[in-house]
């Protein structure tokens, strides 16, 4: 055997492995670039995410619902099971998506395990942009591998929370359309409360709760609603702090609101046999008002793209003379637009008996 041909030989076929190995992973690295991108989140990180994204878990129920609104079929499952009284004002091929939990907020009980399960393109949380979700965001999409996305959940930026998470998602023509929908509500609003002094504006209490004392403080999330729909919140510190807090009744009777609002079917139905309300202005004068929440809350409940329909609603319950616009008729091009279905007269019903304090014509 001639030793040197047989030397000479197999260097070159180790060079040609070598040089084939390396083209490999040239091109999976260019393969890999021309299918990912990079995207500045509302928090300001920028993240690599994939050129198409199939599935998106949601990081808490906000998330849930923008993602829903935006691109349904995108959505791995929601933080919380629909309820029976819910199912019916949600598309029907996404009513029975499986409980996933939530990363962030309240009650955070979703495991990594169960995401890296799930194995979603992205993950997505729709809230507060703080250090805190910042500093989650990081961690999670370090431990996991899977890019994950922050976006603005401030009242105010919801058109551009759309756009963003709408070109994220690949639905920028879905984005757009509900972006200028919404600015055009704003707009709306803007045009109307223009013309009317503070303190001629409704002045606003939250009543969250049975005993209706828990509260949003006036700029809060839960609360913002108030003040965009032209409402003055009389939960207010002087210190400006905002979020949630534990009211007193007493506080309650000082502020003297003369509009009530209210989620929670149980305090609208005892506040009118009430003695400690029965001296509120809003109560003598009968306007407290109880929001829906199906399939998701119209003030709160959470703090999404749900807030939208409660401000049109609150747009005629505060201007009636000047927002111009059935109850009826807004609410079903909203579910339209935003959730995807149609609803018939007797769905449509119930929402509006709901509105109107009679839940139990509405809840089955």
């Amino acid at each position: 055997m001639n030793w040197h041909c047989y030397w000479r030989n197999g260097l070159l076929k180790s060079g040609l492995i070598l040089f084939v190995c390396f083209m490999l992973l040239l091109i999976d690295g260019v393969v890999h670039q021309a299918m990912a991108r990079m995207v500045t989140d509302s928090a300001g990180r920028q993240v690599e995410v994939p050129e198409t994204i199939n599935s998106v878990f949601a990081a808490g129920p906000p998330a849930s619902i923008l993602i829903y609104v935006l691109k349904p079929e995108a959505l791995t499952g929601w933080p919380r099971a629909l309820r029976a009284s819910e199912v019916d004002y949600i598309a029907a091929p996404y009513r029975n998506l499986p409980e996933t939990g939530r990363l962030t907020g309240r009650g955070g009980e979703a495991n990594l395990e169960r995401v890296l399960k799930i194995k979603p393109d992205l993950i997505v949380d729709f809230g507060s942009v703080r250090d805190t979700y910042i500093d989650l965001a990081n961690r999670v999409q370090a431990q996991t591998g899977i890019p994950y996305v922050l976006i603005n959940g401030r009242f105010d930026a919801t058109a551009d929370a759309l756009r963003l998470l709408g070109k994220v998602l690949g639905v920028p023509e879905r984005g757009e359309a509900l972006a200028k929908d919404v600015e055009a509500t704003f707009l709306k609003l803007d045009g109307i409360i223009s013309g009317i002094s503070k303190d001629k504006r409704p002045r606003t209490y939250l009543a969250r709760g049975p005993d209706g004392l828990e509260t949003g403080l006036r700029g809060s999330i839960n609360t913002e609603i108030i003040e965009r729909a032209g409402g003055r919140n009389v939960a207010y510190t002087e210190d400006g702090r905002r979020g949630l807090v534990q009211s007193s009744i007493e506080q309650v009777i000082v502020a003297n609101p003369d509009t009530i609002l209210t989620w929670d079917r149980n305090f609208y139905k005892n506040v009118y046999q009430n003695p400690l309300w029965s001296d509120i202005a809003a109560v003598r004068q009968k306007r407290v008002f109880l929001s829906p929440t199906a399939p998701f809350g119209w003030i709160d409940r959470p703090p999404s793209l749900n807030r939208m329909m409660g401000l049109k609603w609150l747009g005629g319950l505060f201007y009636p003379e000047r927002w111009g616009v059935s109850l009826k008729e807004e609410t079903k091009q909203f579910y339209k637009l935003y959730y995807h279905v149609e609803l018939d007269d007797e769905k449509l019903s119930r929402l509006i008996d709901w509105s109107e304090g009679r839940p139990e014509r509405a809840i089955r």
